[in-house]
């Protein structure tokens, strides 16, 4: 059933190659034959979250065009259940490398600066996601160990500005990351996976990767210097340690519940500690 919608839009499927890192989706895969060559498919079944989240690639295709994989084909199809198919052009290249010196931070930064610079008309703001105020308190309750050292109520005081502070109307992917980056054998850039994008303020995305940074070996210091060359990069101090304090209290929540743990983690909590001046060992 699914073979043959995709057939609908590409012609007959000779052969196809799963993809990794498609836990989101039903399907992921790049689909040969046909006569647009090589199409990456992704499908969901049953109407989830992350159909949703297939829902917002689709859209992201139109706000990011020439960012964004374009959308080449999407259908629903009934069946023994409601399957979202989406088929993308195919990106073939390689990870940003966002350790000290390389020479992939420039035309990262310059992805960056495109991205900012875009609207993000009937995107939901970032600012209205971002509802909890007390992610710190919800770490030490959880897992009173990981909380040790912090200053949990002054941490939930910065994660409560956090809102606020993120607050805007340009086009934000939420999720920035190496992997996220790819750079074409022939020079192009692209940026995949939107499946959380926001309205946001046009610094956030590149706050976010001053994490990524981080977790790439750059100090605080030097991450910031270098998001510091952005044009759209304006917040004040009070935003950035508001963003900071929100961020490592989400991230960490979630890795001290559900698993959802990394290098990233540690990294947030190491920014974190830096912007507000805490001495964690």
């Amino acid at each position: 059933m699914v073979r043959r919608a995709i057939e609908r839009h590409v012609g007959t499927v000779t052969s196809a190659t799963a993809v990794d890192g498609g836990q989101n989706n039903d399907l992921a895969a790049v689909v040969h034959g046909g006569v647009s060559g090589p199409v990456f498919v992704k499908a969901v079944r049953g109407t989830s979250r992350p159909m949703r989240w297939l829902r917002n690639e689709i859209t992201a295709g139109m706000l990011a065009d020439g960012i964004a994989p374009a959308v080449i084909f999407s259908e629903e199809v009934e069946a023994d259940d409601l399957w979202l198919i989406v088929g993308f052009e195919y990106l073939p290249g390689r990870p940003a490398d966002l350790t000290p010196g390389s020479v992939d931070l420039a035309v990262v930064g310059r992805t960056l600066d495109r991205i900012s610079a875009l609207p993000a008309p009937g995107i939901r703001g970032l600012h209205a996601r971002w509802t909890v105020p007390d992610w710190w308190s919800r770490v030490r309750d959880a897992a009173p160990d990981v909380a040790a050292g912090w200053d949990v109520e002054r941490m939930d005081r910065w994660t409560a500005l956090a809102p606020a502070a993120v607050e805007g109307d340009r086009l934000a992917h939420t999720d920035l990351h190496a992997d996220q980056f790819i750079l074409g054998p022939d020079g192009a850039v692209h940026v995949i996976d939107w499946g959380w994008p926001a309205a946001a303020a046009p610094w956030v995305d590149t706050a976010f990767l001053v994490i990524r940074l981080i977790d790439a070996g750059h100090s605080p210091a030097a991450a910031e210097a270098w998001a510091a060359q952005r044009p759209g990069w304006t917040p004040d101090d009070d935003a950035l340690t508001a963003f900071a304090a929100f961020v490592a209290g989400l991230w960490t929540y979630r890795a001290v519940t559900d698993g959802a743990a990394g290098p990233w983690v540690r990294a947030a909590r190491d920014y974190a500690a830096w912007r507000a001046g805490v001495a964690v060992s």
